[in-house]
């Protein structure tokens, strides 16, 4: 989890790869009405975020009911959030890629064809909750690096 452009898709394909399990985007959750609100630089609300968080909730419980193992990038910016998808706190893991706001933004800048743009990245800082007990990961590492630490508490 964390705010957009502090990795998720990047260090959560890397790592289900080295684990050998399925990945999943939960940007691929969305309707694509909220997609288009992000891409016009408006934030979305709890009101917009709660059928995206029920289809999520939906998946994770068929992959812990299947005993999948699945990494999730999930923006899960506020506790509530991350409680309504924890539905398992024995069998999930929640790592939190933890980074400053200026590094954040100077990734975003230099992405391309994505809804979500540097525009939005204030409003993503004032809604973070930061999560005390995921394990936090500093993003100004390298994907490698991250990975390599993640991996322990994964296998």
């Amino acid at each position: 989890m964390g705010v957009s452009g502090s990795g998720k898709t990047t260090i959560g394909q890397l790592l289900a790869a080295s684990l050998h399990w399925e990945f999943q985007d939960a940007d691929s959750f969305h309707s694509p009405e909220n997609i288009e609100k992000m891409r016009h630089n408006i934030p979305l609300t709890d009101a917009d975020r709660m059928p995206w968080l029920q289809n999520l909730q939906i998946a994770i419980a068929q992959w812990l009911q299947e005993n999948k193992n699945v990494v999730i990038a999930c923006s899960a910016l506020k506790a509530s959030y991350r409680q309504f998808l924890l539905l398992d706190s024995d069998r999930i893991k929640l790592v939190y890629l933890n980074g400053s706001f200026e590094l954040i933004q100077q990734r975003l800048q230099t992405r391309h064809n994505h809804f979500m743009t540097e525009k939005l990245l204030n409003s993503q800082f004032d809604v973070l909750e930061e999560p005390p007990d995921a394990i936090s990961v500093d993003v100004s590492q390298s994907p490698e690096s991250i990975v390599e630490f993640l991996k322990t508490h994964f296998e």
